[in-house]
């Protein structure tokens, strides 16, 4: 059997801080309904968010680290993980505060992302969401990262009809660039908002979704060197139009891929992702990969320590049982015996020693 190699796979976009199972919506979407149908009936990110804040914080965290195992043995070295389902301070500085656990004890590299602006809370306008945020939420956090008690990397808002508007997501995005937190969003998922043009004025690192960007968005994306993070799975699960991978390519903006890990879309293979990014987006297999490694870690500001095999590196990589790297994309869940084993900074950290026959 042949050995290949990969380098360490990056997860650029997940949501893996929740508790309550969603999977009573799936059975929705199956009917017909669309992801707002579901949210204004009450399901969708509210019900996550009931959930989750009526979770202690040490469920959370063993629940998280079950998930970031399951990414690491499906290859994903480090991954972007954000709050968001709390949409209160408090419960916000919970996530926050268990994905820095999860930074401390496990071996995946993680980026932590502060999500707030997720969904407009129950019984609060856009306005008085947006001054919470900028009023209470933020200022906390600056208290918490100069204290060093909680490193932030990227701050995110759900730009979207009915959700967080332009001026609202403008603000709130400033904001947390002034605190030295790296732009990072969604934006474009269900309508075209002009996020995509939006995040390029802020120079925004990263926007993601992107399913109805229009031709200015991806052109002022290029010229702004901002990533475009494309979510196969969410597209898929919710039957949305696909994100215009080709165009962006094409026109020259840096594209990088993501799980979307959570409750509405349950997926914690990249290997899966690169699939579906192949099938559905029109990318090739090398176009894949490097989304899925080293222009993810641009996406999350970490190209100088992640994302390829170079000196002064990290030294993050997958060793592969396969005659080819192109069986980990071609061999749909296939992952589980292509894979053979997972390296993080040199150290071997998941060792698959099942005997694998291809």
């Amino acid at each position: 059997m042949a050995a290949w190699w990969s380098g360490g796979l990056v997860d650029a976009h997940t949501h893996p801080v929740w508790a309550g199972d969603r999977v009573h919506e799936f059975a929705m979407k199956l009917a017909g309904a669309s992801y707002m149908d579901v949210h204004r009936a009450g399901g969708g990110i509210h019900f996550t968010v009931e959930h989750t804040q009526a979770a202690n914080a040490s469920d959370l965290l063993a629940s998280l680290r079950g998930r970031l195992d399951r990414m690491l043995r499906a290859g994903t070295t480090l991954v972007e993980c954000k709050s968001g389902y709390g949409l209160e301070l408090q419960t916000e500085l919970k996530m926050l505060r268990v994905i820095e656990e999860a930074r401390k004890s496990l071996d995946v590299n993680i980026s932590a992302t502060y999500c707030g602006a997720h969904a407009v809370p129950r019984g609060k306008t856009v306005a008085e969401a947006t001054d919470d945020i900028l009023q209470v939420q933020l200022p906390r956090l600056k208290e918490e990262m100069s204290a060093g008690t909680l490193r932030v990397d990227n701050i995110d808002v759900f730009c979207e009809r009915g959700v967080f508007d332009l001026d609202a997501t403008r603000s709130i995005l400033q904001a947390g660039k002034d605190l030295g937190l790296k732009i990072n969003f969604h934006g474009d998922e269900l309508h075209p908002m002009n996020s995509a043009q939006l995040g390029a004025e802020l120079g925004a690192l990263a926007i993601s979704h992107l399913e109805e960007v229009t031709d200015e968005g991806i052109a002022a994306m290029a010229t702004a060197q901002t990533a475009a993070v494309l979510l196969p799975t969410t597209a898929y699960i919710l039957r949305l139009p696909q994100p215009r991978a080709r165009d962006m390519i094409d026109a020259g903006v840096i594209v990088a891929l993501g799980s979307d890990f959570n409750p509405n879309a349950y997926c914690c293979s990249m290997p899966i992702v690169m699939h579906l990014a192949c099938v559905n987006m029109r990318m090739s297999m090398p176009e894949a990969l490097a989304a899925a490694t080293i222009n993810a870690a641009y996406a999350l500001g970490r190209s100088h320590t992640h994302g390829s095999l170079e000196v002064g590196k990290h030294g993050d990589l997958v060793l592969l049982n396969a005659p080819r790297w192109e069986h980990l994309i071609y061999q749909v869940g296939g992952h589980q015996e292509v894979i053979r084993y997972v390296i993080i900074k040199g150290n071997v950290v998941y060792d698959n020693d099942r005997t694998v026959g291809l």
